[in-house]
C-alpha cells in the first residue's frame, strides 16, 4: 500500500531581493512528508532550511522573499497557487508550525490560555468557555503542571522548555495532518531538549502527523527522525533513510557534519570542524557549492554542478564522488 503523501515540495526558489544583491536562498528544493513520517532538515544557519519551512507555510516576508518557481503540493493542492483565503483554512486546521523562539512567537500581553482558546473560537466557532476548557485541556496533554492554575499566566512567567511545551500545544490544537517544527530545542539545555523532542514523537505516534523537524544539531534527530534531508547553500545535497545516512554518508558535508558531533569515545581529542564558512547566498560559487570547503574538491566540482544521484532505493548524493565518500565511511 502506497504510503499517504502529505506534503510534497517540487523544485523550490526562493530568494531576496535586497540592496547588495539578490540572495538565492532557496534553488531548487524538493522533498516529500507521508502521514507517521518524520523527515529531518539539517544544515548550517543560513543553508535554507527556514526559509523553505515559511515558503511552504506562505508567510515569507515579502518583499524582500519572493518564491520564483516550483510547487508546493499539499494533498495534491498546490498551495502557491492557491488563494489566500484557501491557504487561510490550511494553516493552523491542517498544516501547523512551531517556531524556534517561543517568546518571540507568542503574545506577551495574553495569557497563554487565551492565545490557545482563540484557535478554537477562530477555526471551529467555540464559546468562550468551551475553548478555555480545551485550552486547559491542552496544556494538560502537553504536560505542563497545574494547567487548571497556570492557563491565566502570561508567557514570561513559563520557562524557555515550558514556552515550547505551549507552542507544541497550539500547533497541535486543531489535530493538524502536518507540523513543521523548527529548531523546536534551539537554546533549551539538553534534558529539556530530550523531554520535547520526546513529547513531539509521542503526539505524532498518537495523531499519525507527518512531522517536519528542521535543525542543525544531528544528534537531536538521531532518534526520532525517519529520513533525512542535508541542505547546503540553498540546497539538497544528500538524503537518506536515517540509520544508513548515520552510518555511512554519501557525501563530504554530510561527513563532516557526523564527524563534528561531540564524542564520549574521543575525550580530549580536538574537536573536528568543517574548515571556511558557508558562501554568500549572493555569491554562491560555480560547480559545487561545497567545493572551496570540501577535502575531495577536484577540478570537476569547480565548474560542474553535481545533480542528486542515486545512491540506493531512498538515497540519493549531490557529490561527483560519493561511491569515494560512502566507501570510506563503510
Amino acid at each position: 500500500m502506497e504510503q499517504d503523501v502529505l506534503l510534497d515540495v517540487r523544485d523550490l526558489h526562493v530568494e531576496f531581493r535586497t540592496r547588495d544583491g539578490v540572495a538565492k536562498a532557496v534553488n531548487g528544493v524538493s522533498y516529500s512528508v507521508a502521514a507517521g513520517r518524520t523527515l529531518a532538515v539539517l544544515g548550517e544557519s543560513g543553508s535554507g532550511k527556514s526559509v523553505t519551512a515559511q515558503a511552504v507555510m506562505g508567510i515569507l516576508d515579502s518583499p524582500p522573499g519572493f518564491v520564483t518557481g516550483g510547487q508546493v503540493l499539499f494533498r495534491g493542492k498546490d498551495l502557491l497557487t492557491a488563494g489566500e483565503e484557501e491557504r487561510r483554512k490550511i494553516r493552523g486546521a491542517r498544516l501547523a508550525m512551531i517556531f524556534q523562539d517561543a517568546l518571540s512567537a507568542l503574545n506577551p500581553v495574553m495569557t497563554v490560555g487565551a492565545q490557545l482558546a482563540e484557535m478554537y473560537e477562530v477555526h471551529r466557532g467555540a464559546t468562550r468557555k468551551d475553548a478555555r476548557a480545551q485550552a486547559v485541556r491542552l496544556m494538560d496533554r502537553v504536560r505542563i503542571p497545574a494547567a487548571k492554575e497556570r492557563v491565566n499566566d502570561y508567557p514570561h512567567q513559563f520557562s524557555g522548555g515550558m514556552r515550547q511545551r505551549i507552542m507544541i500545544a497550539m500547533a497541535l490544537a486543531l489535530e493538524p495532518d502536518l507540523i513543521i517544527a523548527d529548531e523546536p530545542t534551539t537554546a533549551l539545555d539538553v534534558t529539556v531538549q530530550a523531554q520535547v523532542m520526546d513529547l513531539l514523537a509521542e503526539l505524532q505516534r498518537e495523531f499519525t502527523m507527518g512531522l517536519i523537524l528542521i535543525t542543525h544539531d544531528l544528534g537531536v534527530v538521531a532518534d526520532v527522525a525517519d529520513d533525512i534531508a542535508v541542505m547546503y547553500a540553498g540546497r539538497i545535497v544528500e538524503t537518506a533513510p536515517v540509520h544508513e545516512l548515520y552510518r555511512a554518508p554519501a557525501h563530504p558535508y554530510t561527513r563532516g557534519l557526523l564527524d563534528s558531533i561531540p564524542r564520549l569515545d574521543r575525550k580530549g581529542a580536538e574537536l573536528y570542524a568543517i574548515k571556511g564558512l558557508p558562501p554568500s547566498l549572493t555569491a554562491i560559487p560555480a560547480g559545487c557549492p561545497f567545493h572551496p570547503r570540501c577535502p575531495r574538491a577536484q577540478d570537476v566540482c569547480r565548474t560542474d554542478r553535481p545533480p542528486l544521484f542515486a545512491v540506493a532505493p531512498g538515497r540519493t548524493s549531490a557529490c561527483h564522488f560519493w561511491k569515494d565518500t560512502l566507501d570510506d565511511a563503510r
